[in-house]
């Protein structure tokens, strides 16, 4: 009787021991599942924001040279109005003097008096001609310089809009500055760079407590900032990142950084997701050298890049 209530429980052990075992490859299954869709879609954002990076790099490089243009656009007029306004005085002047002369010659010679006549009122046609098209020149001249002064108010507006946001950015991150997290203005964006120890333990995309503090405190500016797209992007050092699963190399892992970082901001306020994207840049833009572990450091790190809208600005250089 013993033995077989002892073959009982060994076989009620196996029997148990082989459910736990399906249930944990099932759920392990379904999460590898998971994250194989989570990656492809942030792969597939990637590479839409490559698209749309290049196309608002192409548009402010268009901008600039739309201004440059106008710039000289508006020097060459102001000089050729100076010009013209120097021709229609000589030709005020010649008119004066075929006036004098054809009062002079009156009583002289019929045919000289006629061509002078004649003369005179080619003078008259000129000058009004000249008149016309100085009008034309103002009026274009006038228009040019609005715009131009137009241009530079908005430009003005859009540095102070910068310059205050990153301020505001620094109240709000104060408490980790020099502490992995740096704040910048370049090419008229707030550049929040956190290097990869207030984020993330080494090789993984799970942000720790400091790092999401950091992320949720930055996530307020943004919600009562609502002109301002936001960027994120994961960069790494040089280093293979030997992964198995769903990250393999230093492109997944950059990725699946970038997307943690949204789904923070996304749960923890109201910031609208249109607003985010995120980016995956491997190690091909590194801030230094890959030569030393300091420099290694530094690259590995998580850039959110703030851009306010130049919607205004597009629709003055498209109406020019």
């Amino acid at each position: 009787m013993k033995q077989h209530l002892l073959v009982l429980i060994i076989l009620a052990g196996i029997f148990s021991a082989s459910c736990v075992s399906q249930k944990k490859y099932t759920e392990l299954d379904n999460r590898n599942k998971q994250c194989q869709s989570e990656l492809g879609d942030a792969q597939q954002r990637n590479l839409d924001l490559a698209s749309e990076n290049t196309e608002q790099s192409s548009r402010l490089q268009r901008m600039g040279k739309e201004v440059d243009k106008l710039k000289r656009d508006t020097l060459t007029m102001g000089i050729s109005l100076r010009d013209a306004l120097a021709d229609k005085k000589h030709i005020e002047k010649a008119y004066t003097d075929l006036s004098e002369s054809t009062e002079k010659l009156k009583r002289g010679n019929r045919d000289e008096v006629q061509t002078l006549l004649s003369e005179l009122q080619l003078a008259q046609e000129r000058l009004m001609r000249k008149q016309d098209s100085l009008q034309v020149m103002e009026r274009e001249l006038a228009a040019k310089q609005r715009n131009l002064v137009e241009l530079q108010n908005i430009l003005a507006r859009k540095d102070s809009a910068v310059n205050a946001l990153k301020n505001k950015v620094t109240q709000a991150l104060l408490g980790f500055q020099g502490k992995g997290l740096s704040i910048e203005i370049k090419n008229g964006k707030v550049y929040v760079s956190l290097e990869e120890s207030l984020l993330f333990q080494s090789g993984s995309w799970t942000v720790n407590s400091r790092g999401e503090t950091a992320i949720k405190d930055l996530a307020r500016v943004l919600e009562s900032n609502a002109d301002i797209n936001v960027l994120i992007e994961g960069h790494t050092d040089n280093v293979p990142y030997k992964g198995a699963g769903q990250v393999r190399d230093n492109w997944d892992l950059s990725v699946m950084r970038a997307t943690a970082i949204v789904k923070i901001i996304t749960t923890s306020s109201r910031v609208s997701p249109a607003r985010l994207t995120a980016a995956g840049r491997s190690e091909f833009i590194p801030v230094v050298s890959n030569g030393t572990s300091d420099g290694r450091a530094k690259n590995r790190r998580t850039e959110i890049i703030l851009t306010p809208k130049l919607d205004e600005l597009f629709k003055i250089l498209e109406a020019n």
